[in-house]
Order: C-alpha cells, then structure tokens, then sequence
C-alpha cells in the first residue's frame, strides 16, 4: 500500500537510483512493484559489443544499459519484453545487435537526440517512471592500474588483468541532464547498485554535479553492495573495499545505509563461480560500521543459472527505509 496518514494525501514517494548493468534491471523490476515515483539514473560508458558499434557509427550515447533498464521498468506483455531484449543471431552487420538497441538509434535518429529518444520511447513502453541519461553524450572511461599503465575503455578494464587503483573520464568535466539533477534533489531516497564497481557505479559518481546534489540531500542515501567479486574488477574485495573505493574517488562518505546479503552461497554455486575467479563478497561489518555506516543485511540472493539479487526482498527493505524517512518528516 502507499505511504499514508489519516488525513493527508496518499503518498508515492519519489527515489532515485544510479547505476547500470544487469544488477540495476533486476532490482528495478522490483522497485517498480512499490508505490514509488522512480527515476533511474543510468550510465553512458559502455564501449561493448552492440552498443559500442551504435556508438561508434551513429556518434551516439550507448544504448545498452538504457535499453534494459527501460525494459525492466516497462509495462508491457512479457512478449513485448522479450522482443525488446532479442538479439539477432544471423545477418551480416545485424548480427549481435539486440532489437531494442536498434529501435533506441532510430528514435535518436528521428528526434534529433537520444535524451528525447529515451522519453519517447519511456512513454510508447509505458514505462513506470523515468529513465534518464547521466549524460547527453557518451563518455569514455580510462583506468590507472597500480603498476602505473592506463586502460582505455569500459569493456577492456576487466579484461586487464590488474588491480585498479582509480578510474577517470573523458571529457573531464562532463555535465549532466539538469533533470537527473533536479531528480536528485527532490528525492526521497537514493539508491546507487548494485552494478560492476568501476564500471558500472563509479562513472555516475565521477560527473561533479551529481556527487554535489547526493550530498547536499537529506534523503536517506543508501547503497546495494554486489554479492559476488567481478573479475579484474573486484577481486577479493570486502563490503568495506567496495565503500573505500567509492569515498576514494569522490572524497566523501556518500551513503548512510549497506544494503548486504548475509545469507551463505552454497558451496556448488561458489565451485561453478570460482572457475571464472569470482567468490562471495565478505561482510567485513565491524570495518563497515566503524566507517560510519548502517548495515541492513539479509538473504538477498535467489539462485538460477546465475546468482542474482531477490528483487523483491531488495526492494521491500528499500520501501521500509523510505517510509522511515516519509513518516519521520511529518
């Protein structure tokens, strides 16, 4: 049920949430389920596969991460869905490119812009909520490992096989839609992951103006910690590496809650991991807590071909934190 109070209006409290990736969709899909007025926030760095040749050939932001997170928050049949996710198999120059990728470069192509390509497209989707660029153009991402060498682009950072010592972007200054700002501030709740750290996460939070308004609001800010390490990202990271990483990059503490699994990963599950050098992120909670941040923990996993995060869990202790914070304000 919506956020209420005898005598007041109903209220869908408006929560933000920053990221990309499959993590992002996944929760989403959840969070969509609530009575919540929800903007996602989502990153323009991919350089892979079918986005990065839309990107390439058409100079326009990748469509990836947009194109899922539109999909996860459509209310649509679940044909249309799956239509919207179809990769082409057969073809030569179509092959690899997903379907809804395709639609988003020609609605880019029709309307001028891939900002108002993404609101259209949000309204033909009847999409619950908006869903917005961080950016209006791409941007590239650069990593300095610790050895001292750069890597080039968000799709071979993984692939280098060493440990990051901070990531960085091209332009340097890039400027967000004035919208994911305003978003910011009159939230109610943000909510940054889960998603690959550096890939995912952190270029969000390398565009100056949007660190600037998380950090001014007085909504609670919370963040979703990834259950598994990502190689040649985060390898044998802790909860708190994953915290540190973050301040490290953008000098403050930016969040007031962890939101952790704490339910154990069965052993067949971390076998079928550890072949690809991934293993269950620790809780280190006493490093956490002692850097001032409240842990909210439980089983937050379901398992599948892959581990993915409950979404339904998930996005019940998101509500419980932002009805908190509703009902605290009066």
């Amino acid at each position: 049920m919506s956020i209420s109070q005898p005598g007041l209006p109903v209220l869908r409290p408006r929560i933000v949430v920053m990221g990309g990736g499959t993590g992002l969709s996944v929760m989403l899909r959840g969070l969509k389920e609530k009575p919540l007025d929800i903007t996602a926030i989502v990153t323009v760095a991919d350089d892979g596969g079918s986005s990065g040749i839309l990107r390439d050939e058409l100079k326009m932001p990748p469509p990836g991460d947009i194109r899922n997170v539109l999909t996860a928050l459509a209310d649509v049949e679940p044909l249309m869905s799956e239509m919207l996710k179809y990769r082409f198999q057969k073809g030569e120059g179509l092959a690899g490119h997903s379907l809804g990728n395709l639609i988003l470069a020609a609605m880019t192509d029709i309307s001028g812009d891939f900002v108002t390509a993404v609101r259209e497209l949000s309204r033909v989707f009847a999409v619950r909520g908006a869903v917005l660029p961080a950016a209006e153009q791409a941007v590239i991402l650069h990593a300095e490992m610790e050895d001292g060498t750069i890597v080039t682009g968000e799709s071979k950072i993984p692939e280098a096989g060493k440990r990051i010592k901070r990531i960085f972007l091209e332009p340097d200054h890039v400027e967000p839609l004035p919208e994911a700002v305003r978003a910011i501030q009159e939230a109610d709740a943000i909510l940054i992951g889960p998603g690959s750290l550096y890939t995912s996460l952190l270029p969000n939070l390398l565009v100056p103006k949007l660190v600037d308004a998380i950090l001014t609001s007085r909504a609670p800010r919370l963040f979703v910690c990834n259950v598994m390490t990502q190689p040649g990202e985060t390898d044998n990271y802790t909860v708190s590496d994953h915290l540190e990483a973050i301040y490290e990059h953008v000098g403050h503490r930016l969040f007031d809650y962890v939101l952790v699994n704490n339910e154990p990963i069965p052993l067949k599950v971390q076998k079928r991991y550890a072949e690809k050098g991934a293993k269950p992120v620790n809780l280190d909670a006493e490093k956490v807590e002692s850097l001032g941040y409240k842990i909210i923990a439980d089983k937050l996993v379901m398992y599948g071909t892959y581990l993915r995060h409950d979404a339904d869990q998930l996005s019940h202790h998101i509500y419980e934190q932002v009805k908190k914070h509703i009902l605290a304000k009066g």
